[in-house]
């Protein structure tokens, strides 16, 4: 069973993400919170397998409560959840050690299948808005996981060209069908890729590309 932690500074809406979760049959709500204080809390107590997390609180913040849980707790994902499409915020998410995104009008069957694709540590972001949260939000201050853009062309050119496909919103079956090698190689190459320009994951990895200018929006 996936363990989750709810967070959300509205009841309703925690009980409504509870139903969700709750109906499906490899899921399980462990606890709830209000605020990005009692997340962090609830996350020490509990050790949840995802927390979905409200990224619009007015006590503690959703993006100070992921970047704690992500550091303390390098085992527990964090799903961010927004009103908004098109959210500075979730940039900030991403960056603090968020796995993924979705927004809070999400079907039943994206959110159960965001916290599933989360919890095998795989990134939840639909490709084109992630490219528009990016060209859109990105700013030229470096997070604290990204590779300097000088560091770059330290990487391989096999490297580099997966960081693009990666940016570009390709899968690595897609990137193994463009480069002409196996899914495993490309798992290979992903995991060095990553190691390199300290990224948890493809969400970050992508920031770290349109960041040092790789890659830019619409290229």
């Amino acid at each position: 069973m996936i363990t989750t932690l709810v967070v959300d500074d509205h009841a309703l809406v925690r009980a409504g993400l509870r139903m969700i979760l709750d109906a499906q049959d490899d899921m399980i709500v462990a606890g709830e919170a209000g605020d990005g204080r009692e997340a962090v809390r609830r996350a020490r107590e509990l050790r949840p397998d995802v927390v979905l997390m409200d990224l619009h609180m007015p006590e503690a913040d959703g993006i100070t409560a992921t970047r704690t849980i992500t550091t303390e707790l390098p085992g527990v994902r964090v799903l961010a959840l927004s009103t908004f499409d098109l959210d500075e915020y979730v940039v900030d998410a991403l960056r603090a050690g968020a796995s993924g995104f979705l927004a809070k009008d999400a079907s039943a069957e994206d959110l159960a299948g965001g916290v599933r694709v989360v919890h095998r540590g795989e990134a939840v972001v639909a490709p084109r808005l992630l490219t528009r949260l990016i060209g859109t939000f990105v700013r030229a201050e470096r997070p604290r996981f990204a590779t300097a853009p000088g560091r770059l062309p330290a990487l391989t050119e096999r490297e580099r060209q997966v960081l693009i496909l990666i940016a570009r919103g390709c899968s690595n079956a897609e990137i193994g069908d463009v480069l002409g090698v196996t899914p495993s190689t490309v798992k290979n190459h992903v995991t060095g890729l990553f190691s390199k320009i300290g990224a948890r994951d493809r969400a970050q990895a992508v920031i770290t590309a349109y960041e040092s200018g790789l890659v830019t929006p619409g290229g």
